[in-house]
């Protein structure tokens, strides 16, 4: 696949240890952002990012409207809005929740296939419910690389199960591979950042 623009992952019941191996796991020059859609109760605040700051060296937000997607920053889908994904940006919505859940994995998916085409890479993590299966079809159908959680490694193996048995996850894989996978992914990416600012210190 092309070099990533951008990481997308889905998550909902056991999310929160699975992203917290996963995101402990970059580094601090892991350059490709990523948008996480969480299911998480409508009522919660910014405690999400803030844990999730003490795992990771990355910069790690509830994303907002209009917001820039920036390279070394993780960007949570916020308390009962669907995050959705347009080339270099973010737009929140309060359309109607899917599959009872807003924010909406599926939703978030199919806005960034739609935005990045070949040079995503979408991920779907433990849940218990089938959300993320037709975003992660739509991902493959516009080109991007799609990654499942080994249902075998899920606390709740419903969500990838789905995903792997619409027949377009190009890697399955144990829970604790899936961060050193990305890291593989977006190698090039960082070379390429670092020879970028390299380039641009000079006159």
């Amino acid at each position: 696949m092309k070099d990533p623009e951008l990481i997308v992952i889905g998550c909902s019941l056991g999310g929160m240890r699975a992203l917290q191996q996963i995101l402990s796991a970059l580094p601090k020059d892991f350059v490709t952002p990523i948008a996480v859609a969480q299911h998480r109760h409508k009522a919660s605040n910014e405690g999400l990012p803030a844990f999730f700051r003490r795992e990771t060296h990355l910069c790690v937000v509830d994303a907002d409207d209009k917001q820039e997607i920036k390279q070394n920053c993780v960007y949570f889908a916020p308390a009962d809005y669907h995050l959705l994904i347009e080339k270099g940006e973010f737009s929140l919505s309060v359309d109607e929740a899917v599959a009872f859940s807003r924010p909406s994995i599926d939703v978030m998916f199919e806005s960034a296939a739609d935005a990045y085409g070949d040079r995503l890479v979408g991920v779907v993590l433990t849940g218990s419910n089938a959300d993320g299966a037709r975003g992660a079809a739509r991902i493959k159908k516009r080109g991007g690389f799609v990654i499942a959680q080994d249902p075998a490694t899920a606390e709740a193996p419903e969500m990838p199960q789905a995903a792997v048995e619409t027949g377009q996850v190009d890697r399955i894989l144990p829970l604790d591979r899936i961060g050193p996978f990305l890291i593989e992914l977006s190698r090039d990416v960082k070379v390429k950042a670092k020879a970028k600012a390299k380039a641009g210190s000079h006159p």
